[in-house]
């Protein structure tokens, strides 16, 4: 490798884009290539940077596969960078088994991170958990460091771990002071500030306010009954029932913790439940078997009785009852809360992240638009969606899979007319 490759390569990983695109910008090898596309990705041009990149794969030949398998990695960071969570992963997957094989223990390293960063994208903790695990950070160099510890913060904020997330997040600003690279000290600034932020809304006793992510923990491990709107469940405690795919019972659970400690009216437990304005004796009595099934779901944590009116909530141990929901409620909240992030998105990113037809997350889309409150970045398929964060709220933290039928009545409503 020339003396101008190595010096571009220092550049870059010292985060100086502009200092490796002045030795490397007039030259066409593979290695320069290779580094003018890693260079636009930092300076944002992700999709002269995507193409820099193929070009510098297919220049080098078949007997460098660990520079080919490099570039792909870098290219599924562009892809995960630009929300494009279609990208293959098998390619990403393939390419790192190149590394390992070629004793490239540290870009490998880093192509197992972005697939965990990816499944931490979509909501799949476990997953993303077990597989940060199994690396250990302590060879790690600064840089890489910084985001190994930014992704334990950002699942141990998604498990409600205020705790492990600022230790987590200590580490990583250390490392990323040693680094000395400005954009990702700055990542790791605004992550600790989603800690300061509300992650979540309390609703109680007909009054309501917003709670830290350090509230929401203690909450969560009271004596309070808590009806959660984040996760789909019913807790007390180390008590969880889920009702993710029981969207009738979690309804009716919900209504019940708001109107506690008085007692939910018939009529407008069937409205909510059923979604219907006329009611007969057929929707009484399919009322009286849902509370059943709920009253059996729930017999460890609180009973149900019927009341002239409805019914109400009776906690066992004469604890409370509340209700744990997102801090922002209205038309189209998931899209909104995953585009807070201030990343440009596509819609077959977000259908992924939401667990949706691309379809019906266009139509939210299009209403939010319609309403400025989102809005289109590039034509055709590379076609993205960005708005600014909101401020002050954390409203991704707690961004739960909807529940079934849930997700089509909540992007199909109508958008509020901007205030």
């Amino acid at each position: 490798m020339d003396s101008l490759i190595t010096a571009a390569a220092r550049a870059l990983a010292a985060g100086d884009a502009l200092g490796a695109l002045n030795r490397v910008a007039l030259r066409d090898d593979a290695p320069a290539l290779a580094l003018r596309g890693i260079a636009m990705a930092q300076l944002g041009d992700l999709e002269r940077a995507k193409a820099l990149l193929r070009r510098a794969a297919h220049a080098f030949g078949a007997r460098e596969a660990v520079a080919r398998a490099r570039c792909i990695v870098a290219e599924a960071e562009i892809a995960l960078a630009s929300r494009d969570l279609s990208w293959p992963a098998a390619s990403l997957d393939a390419a790192r088994q190149t590394l390992d094989a070629h004793g490239d223990a540290l870009n490998a390293a880093h192509a197992r991170h972005l697939v965990i960063r990816r499944l931490l994208l979509i909501g799949r903790l476990n997953e993303a958990g077990q597989l940060l695990a199994d690396i250990d950070p302590a060879p790690l160099p600064p840089a890489l460091r910084a985001s190994h510890e930014l992704i334990a913060a950002g699942i141990a904020m998604r498990r409600i771990r205020p705790q492990a997330a600022r230790l987590a997040l200590a580490e990583a600003a250390r490392a990323a002071r040693i680094a000395g690279i400005a954009p990702l000290a700055a990542e790791v600034a605004r992550a600790a500030q989603s800690l300061d932020a509300p992650a979540a809304r309390l609703i109680a006793n007909g009054a309501s306010r917003p709670l830290l992510l350090d509230e929401v923990e203690a909450v969560l491990a009271s004596n309070t009954l808590v009806i959660d709107a984040c996760r789909y469940a019913v807790r007390k405690g180390d008590i969880e029932v889920p009702l993710a795919r029981r969207p009738i019972l979690f309804v009716l659970a919900r209504s019940l913790a708001e109107a506690w400690p008085a007692d939910a009216p018939r009529d407008v437990l069937i409205a909510r439940a059923f979604r219907t304005r006329h009611m007969d004796e057929t929707h009484r009595a399919r009322l009286r078997v849902e509370i059943g099934r709920l009253r059996a779901l729930l017999g460890e944590l609180a009973g149900i009785h019927a009341t002239p009116l409805g019914f109400a909530f009776a906690p066992r141990a004469a604890g409370e009852v509340a209700v744990l929901a997102h801090v922002v409620e209205e038309p189209h909240a998931a899209v909104l809360a995953l585009l807070a992030d201030g990343e440009a998105w596509s819609s077959s990113a977000l259908a992924l992240a939401l667990g949706t037809s691309q379809r019906t997350v266009q139509r939210a889309l299009d209403a939010l638009a319609a309403a400025r409150k989102v809005q289109p970045v590039g034509v055709g398929r590379a076609r993205r969606w960005t708005m600014p964060p909101l401020p002050g709220f954390a409203t991704s933290l707690l961004l739960p899979a909807p529940l079934p039928g849930e997700q089509d009545e909540r992007m199909n409503r109508p958008a509020r007319s901007p205030q």
